[in-house]
């Protein structure tokens, strides 16, 4: 592998964002172009360099681009008002007359599949962004995708709200519509080869997963994994319009882009050519592995979430119901204590059992006792060592789920709930004390669990609070010895 210089556009978004993971990760040089590069700047290695440039300004090009060797064209303006279509042609057009001068190598891009004589204005768009490269004396590479199926993509996430608040779908024809999905990891490493790929000419390469499925074989597959049943009811009246304002009320897909996604979907989108597998060395998931895959990548990059950066990365806090990160709601607050971590960490290593949970102590017997009727754990199992707990441990209902020393205690809830959930207690230096900050997730399991979480909110909200108050005011009081004795 030659030393290269890599411009790389949309690193903002999600594909962009976490094809340049990669290519930091293999050392790769990586310019990234942005119109905000101080948005950009602290998410990108110390190697990557960020250039503020617009796609749309053809005079802020040409130094993003002097000695770009390879460059991912990785935008679109699916979300702007007015006609995205014209303005996704000019940033296309100045993109390659920029690479031209520049003498760039290679153009790579990942535009949509489906068939040429058929598309929404979507698609159409799409395509003619690839036209306009492959087009070019610049050699490119342009990949078409069905769904992407990862944690955060727009079409997984459409499918996620659907499957999980909705117990019976009435479902338009479009869900009878056949895609080809390919999961995240697998896009990734198409993009990733075919910085280094042997090519002649301008391509265009297909790819996809090994299952050709419908979009309600997708939702199935989804609950099944989820282990939610669930009705769809297949009916041929509802009109891509009509069917983008009912998205609107059930997911996080918002209007505009809701009447431009849903206008997509009754187009097949499948592999009609095995270029991809003649240029590449690469074995795509089935539909059930990616998502399994993305639910499974989801847990692990929850639970590394450091909850006092995610919060503030979601703007204003909202006041009731709490802030959903994927398929799980999220409850957070945090409070400053004049004492070291070690001993503001003291009463969080303490909780539960005989200690009790430091506010509410009735309402948590109450709980327990409930919990009982139903079959769950209840309270009777207690904890087994009054001072510290090890991962693997019960808590009460709770089980420790990792536990670093004055650092971070989380706990998986055991209790007999419509889902999953967990509490999680995050100790801070913050130079004149500590901060304690608590957290809880709950992922809901359907309807059912949605309306748990929203019933229940008001007095989980007063009794966290609480809690976490109690927790505060017995930090102030531990002794500095018994501080260090966990």
């Amino acid at each position: 592998m030659t030393e290269q210089t890599i411009l790389l556009t949309g690193a903002t978004g999600y594909i962009g964002g976490r094809l340049l993971k990669v290519l930091e990760s293999e050392g790769r040089t990586v310019r990234c172009l942005a119109r905000r590069p101080e948005y950009l700047r602290p998410r990108v290695a110390e190697t990557t360099s960020v250039v503020q440039a617009d796609l749309l300004d053809p005079e802020s090009l040409s130094e993003a681009f002097k000695g770009v060797d390879i460059a991912y064209y990785l935008v679109h303006s699916m979300g702007t008002a007015g006609e995205f279509e014209d303005e996704e042609r000019e940033t296309a057009e100045n993109f390659v007359k920029a690479a031209e001068e520049a003498g760039t190598k290679r153009i790579i891009y990942l535009g949509g599949l489906g068939s040429d004589d058929d598309l929404s204005a979507h698609l159409s768009s799409r395509q003619a962004v690839g036209r306009i490269l492959r087009e070019s004396p610049v050699p490119t590479i342009e990949f078409r995708a069905s769904i992407i199926i990862g944690s955060g993509s727009l079409s997984f996430e459409m499918i996620r709200a659907l499957v999980e608040k909705l117990p019976v779908m009435i479902a338009p024809r479009w869900v009878r519509s056949r895609a080809q999905p390919i999961a995240i990891e697998n896009v990734l490493e198409y993009l990733k080869q075919a910085a280094d790929v042997e090519l002649s000419g301008s391509e265009i390469v297909e790819i996809g997963g090994t299952d050709q499925v419908s979009y309600q074989q997708l939702m199935r597959e989804y609950a099944r994994q989820r282990k939610l049943p669930r009705l769809i009811i297949p009916v041929p009246l509802l009109t891509p319009r009509l069917s983008s304002l009912w998205l609107g009320l059930v997911t996080p897909v918002y209007a505009r882009i809701g009447r431009k996604l849903v206008d997509s979907l009754k187009h097949e989108t499948t592999v009609s050519s095995q270029r991809a597998r003649e240029m590449f060395d690469i074995k795509p998931m089935s539909t059930r592995q990616a998502i399994q895959r993305a639910l499974v990548n989801e847990d692990l990059e929850f639970a590394q979430t450091r909850w006092s950066d995610a919060l503030s990365m979601q703007g204003s806090p909202r006041n009731w119901g709490g802030v959903k990160f994927g398929s799980r709601l999220v409850d957070s607050r945090s409070v400053d204590v004049p004492v070291p971590p070690a001993q503001a960490f003291t009463p969080v290593r303490r909780i539960g059992g005989r200690t009790g949970w430091y506010y509410g102590n009735r309402l948590w017997k109450l709980r327990g006792a409930m919990d009982t009727l139903v079959g769950g754990a209840g309270l009777r199992r207690g904890r087994r060592n009054p001072e510290y707990a090890l991962p693997g441990e019960t808590i009460d209902f709770w089980r420790v789920e990792e536990y670093q020393p004055d650092q971070l205690l989380r706990l998986q809830a055991e209790m007999k709930v419509p889902g999953r959930a967990w509490l999680q207690f995050e100790v801070k230096d913050h130079g004149n004390g500590s901060t304690i900050r608590q957290t809880a997730i709950f992922d809901p399991a359907g309807a059912l669990g949605l309306a748990y979480w929203y019933v229940l909110f008001p007095l989980h909200r007063l009794v966290f609070a609480g809690m976490l108050r109690g927790i505060a005011a017995a930090a102030t009081e531990v002794d500095v010895a018994d501080s260090q004795s966990g």
